[in-house]
Formats: C-alpha cells, structure tokens, sequence
C-alpha cells in the first residue's frame, strides 16, 4: 500500500504472478529483479532475462546483439558525450556500408546513361506498357546491366538501419542525457506544444524530427538528380519523409538525432562518390558490353 498523497511517489505499479501449486508442494523460493531495464545487467539476473530489453527480429536482432549493442556500450566507457557517440556510431556505419553504398550508386549511373534509350522506347511504344517493358529488358541484357542489381545494397542495409530503431528506445544510457536544446535523449524533444492532441503526431513537436525530416527530403532530392526514376515512384520519394516525421515524432530524440546526422553523411558521401563515378566511362563500358553479347561474348 502507498500514501496517495506523499509527493515522492511518483508511479504506482501493481504486479499479478500466477504459481502453479505443485511449485509450492515442497516449498518454494523466489527471486526478484528490481532495477533498471539495462541489457548489460539483467542478462546475469536470469536465463533468457536479457529479452526484456527488445532488440527486434531476426535479422536484426542479431546485428543488434553481436554488433550494435558491443560497440555502443565499448564507446559509452571511453566518452561521456552521447551526442558524440551518436556521431561516431554514423560514421562506423556509413564506412562499413561504404561498399554497398558504391555498387548502388554505380547502378543508378547505369539506369541514368541508358535513360535517353529507354525513354525512346517508351516514347515508340506509347501506351503499350508490356511492350516497353520487354523492349526495356531486351535493353538490359544487350548492355549486361541488372536493372534491380541498384536495390540489392539497399537491402543488405536494411538490418543496420532498424537496428537502430530498436537500439536508441532499448538504451537506458541515454535517460536523462542532454544534448543541445534536448535535455533528455531518451524521449522526444518537444519544442512546440499544442493545447491539444493530433493522430499520431501527438500534442508537440520535435525539433530533431523535424531537422531528420527536412535532411531526408534534401537527400531524396539529391538522389532524384542520379536516378532515372520517374513518374508516381519519384513523388512516392518526398511522402515517406514526412509520413515519417509524424511515426517518429514521439520517439527517442538519441533515435532522430541519428538518422539526422547519418541523412547529412550521406549527402556527404553522395557528393564524394559522385565525383569518383564517371558516366562517359560508364557509357563505353557498357558499348563495350553491347558489343561483346552481339557477337556471343558474355
């Protein structure tokens, strides 16, 4: 029991705990864990007691446990600033994806040089959607270029990118952290509060979601210049953002101050690789292939 009115409680829980008789037939003891919800403590409490800090689904879950979670908690040792670590997080990421993030953009500098073909045979087929789709295809195999080759690294990337989803709401390191004008990473860092509740949005804004928001526009319009995307899937592009911002609007500032920073890398990295990929060599490559595969080359 608990006095409603003493001003030190601040949350009263309750706890029903079903026993199966046969349990109690000898006697029976009982251990309790009172404590926080910290994956470095509890997996030591008990067997299995470590899945109350969620992790995700499999693969995810593994990416977390084996490599997200180890080098989170390695750099909380040796910094004390989260905003920091955060940071540092971005960047290991981004150069271990760094490969990925290459073979990807070399397939949207295929898709961009073959585009004025591709637009001359949807232009000659007209409204014959399954012609200009295997004229497309016909396209592709004369220049030996794998039309969904620029999907695959996105998806190999994928489990790194829910992985922290899960890590930032999962890390009770960040309770109580500041960083810039949030005080506490852990939730969400309301710059503007309504006298009232929206759907999803809720009854605030936060400023971290808003910045990862504008970057991750900024970004799809830097990927539109590169891609050859056209039509509803290029709009689709500018959507997500925003339906996001109001998924994510309640979550952890640590969790939208990431993808912010990692959206101003990319930018970065986009701008880096861009210089490195040339599409006149690009274009002779692939006349290279045309004519290899038109005289029954590989």
């Amino acid at each position: 029991s608990v006095n409603e009115s003493d001003p030190l409680i601040a949350k009263r829980s309750s706890i029903q705990v079903n026993i199966p008789l046969k349990e109690l037939e000898n006697g029976a003891s009982f251990t309790y864990y009172i404590g926080p919800n910290d994956y470095q403590e509890i997996g030591a409490v008990a067997p299995d007691f470590s899945k109350n800090v969620y992790l995700g689904w499999p693969p995810v879950f593994w990416v977390n446990k084996f490599v997200i979670f180890p080098v989170f908690h390695f750099l909380t040792q040796f910094i004390s600033n989260f905003g920091i670590i955060i940071i540092i997080l971005v960047i290991l990421m981004k150069l271990v994806l760094l490969p990925l993030s290459y073979k990807s953009y070399v397939s949207m500098a295929k898709m961009r040089v073959l585009k004025p073909e591709l637009d001359e045979i949807k232009e000659k087929n007209g409204d014959d959607a399954q012609k200009t789709q295997q004229d497309s295809m016909k396209l592709y195999q004369q220049v030996g270029v794998n039309p969904i080759s620029g999907c695959i690294p996105v998806v190999l990337q994928m489990p790194i990118l829910f992985a922290m989803f899960y890590l930032f709401p999962a890390s009770i390191e960040l309770r109580q952290q500041p960083l810039l004008w949030a005080e506490d990473l852990s939730t969400y860092d309301s710059i503007i509060t309504f006298g009232f509740s929206l759907p999803i949005l809720g009854n605030h804004i936060s400023l971290f979601t808003l910045l990862m928001t504008l970057s991750t526009i900024g970004s799809t319009w830097q990927n539109n210049q590169i891609s050859s995307v056209q039509g509803p899937m290029k709009s689709m592009g500018y959507l997500m953002p925003i339906i996001f911002f109001f998924v994510l609007n309640s979550f952890s500032a640590g969790l939208t101050f990431y993808y912010f920073v990692s959206n101003l890398v990319t930018f970065v990295q986009q701008i880096l690789i861009r210089k490195t990929v040339d599409d006149d060599k690009i274009r002779a490559i692939l006349e290279e292939n045309r004519k290899k595969i038109a005289a029954g080359g590989g």
